[in-house]
C-alpha cells in the first residue's frame, strides 16, 4: 500500500530500537516489567484489532518476560476501553491497543468526549495498517462491485449491510459505498466485528465492511465472498480481489491501523522499553508471516513517528467522519 502518506517501514525497520538508551532508560529496564501488562483492545474478541493484539502481545510476553493480558473492553465504538486507558495510571501496566477509530474518528463523531486523542495518550509504536473489505453472504446475489450497485439500485432499502460499531472506519466504509455509488442500505452496527461476521456467515445481515484480517477465513474457505478491498491498490495475498475504486467507485479509498498507546505522562524509560519490545516483536519471522497472511501491512515507528502520524489522521478524517452524521452515544 505504497500509495498512503504512511511511515516508510522499510526505512524506519532498518533501524528500529538500534539507537541506545540513556543509563536513566537502562536502568528501568532491568526494573519494568515486574508484573503482568494489561493490553486493552477496545472491541470484541474475533475482529482484527484483536487478532493484532494477540500476535504481537504473545511475542511481547516473551520479550518482556511477563505476559502480556488481552482484555476486551468493547463498546461506544472503541470509546469505553481508551477511556480506561486514559484514566489509568501511567505506570506502563495498562496498555491500549489504539486504532483509526480511538484516535481519528471518535473525537468526532462522540456525544461525549471522554478523553483527548493527543493530550490523555503516551504514543508507543504503530504497529500496523489494515485493509478493509466488502464481503457478502454467498447467497447474495451479486459477485461484483457493479453487480452489487445494481442490486441496491433495484431493490432500494431493502438489502442491510454490518459493521464493527456506528462511526467506526468500516461504518464510514459502507456510508462512502453509498455516497459515490448513489444507492440505499441499511446500517446494523455490531460490537465488534466478531459478532457481526457470525451474522453475516449465517446469513442473518447480507453485507459487511469489515477489517480484511478477520475476514480472510472466512473468505478462503468459501463461507463469505470477497466483492472488493477498500484500498487504492490490490492486497498481496488475495491478488485476485479488485479494489472497489477498480469496480466502478472511482476515488473510494478506506483503512484502518493498530498502534500501541499508554496513558498521559508515561515515563520515557518504559516507553522506550515498550517500544523496543513491539518493534522486535514486528520483526520475528513467524508474527510477519502471520500477519501478512492475514493481509496487515507491518510499519512499526517511533514514539514521535506515532504522534506525528496520529495528528495527520484527525485532520485528514475528523471532517469525513462529522459528515457522516455519524454519532456514538
Amino acid at each position: 500500500m505504497t500509495s498512503h502518506s504512511f511511515i516508510d517501514r522499510r526505512s524506519f525497520l532498518v533501524g528500529a530500537g538500534a539507537a541506545g538508551l540513556t543509563a536513566t532508560a537502562a536502568g528501568a529496564q532491568d526494573k519494568y516489567p515486574t508484573r503482568p501488562i494489561t493490553l486493552i483492545v477496545p472491541f470484541a474478541a474475533g475482529g482484527s484489532t484483536d487478532i493484532v493484539a494477540r500476535l504481537v502481545g504473545q511475542k511481547m510476553s516473551e520479550l518482556l518476560g511477563q505476559n502480556v493480558v488481552i482484555e476486551n473492553r468493547s463498546g461506544a465504538g472503541g470509546n469505553v476501553g481508551s477511556t480506561a486507558v486514559a484514566r489509568a495510571a501511567p505506570d506502563g501496566y495498562t496498555l491500549l491497543l489504539g486504532t483509526i477509530s480511538t484516535h481519528a474518528l471518535n473525537p468526532a463523531i462522540l456525544k461525549t468526549v471522554t478523553f483527548d486523542a493527543v493530550k490523555d495518550f503516551t504514543p508507543i509504536s504503530l504497529l500496523a495498517i489494515v485493509p478493509n473489505v466488502m464481503v457478502v453472504n454467498p447467497s447474495f446475489p451479486a459477485k461484483t462491485v457493479k453487480e452489487v450497485l445494481q442490486v441496491l439500485k433495484d431493490n432500494p432499502g431493502k438489502y442491510s449491510y454490518a459493521s464493527s460499531g456506528v462511526g467506526t472506519p468500516l461504518h464510514l466504509s459502507g456510508e462512502l459505498f453509498k455516497s459515490i455509488g448513489n444507492v440505499q442500505m441499511n446500517h446494523v452496527p455490531y460490537r465488534g466485528a466478531g459478532p457481526a461476521l457470525n451474522d453475516v456467515v449465517a446469513g442473518a445481515v447480507p453485507i459487511m465492511f469489515d477489517n480484511l484480517p478477520s475476514s480472510a477465513g472466512f473468505i478462503r474457505n468459501g463461507q463469505l465472498r470477497a466483492i472488493g478491498v477498500t484500498t487504492r491498490e490490490r492486497v498481496a495475498s488475495f491478488p485476485d480481489v479488485p479494489t472497489i475504486a477498480e469496480g466502478g467507485l472511482t476515488g473510494y479509498e478506506t483503512y484502518t491501523w493498530n498502534a500501541l498507546f499508554g496513558p498521559a505522562n508515561l515515563p520515557r524509560p518504559i516507553v522506550e522499553r515498550i517500544n523496543q519490545a513491539a518493534n522486535q516483536a514486528l520483526k520475528d519471522e513467524t508474527v510477519k508471516k502471520r500477519l501478512n497472511d492475514v493481509s496487515a501491512d507491518i510499519v512499526g515507528s517511533t514514539p514521535e513517528q506515532l504522534g506525528e502520524h496520529v495528528k495527520t489522521e484527525l485532520a485528514k478524517w475528523g471532517p469525513i467522519a462529522k459528515a457522516s452524521g455519524a454519532v456514538v452515544e
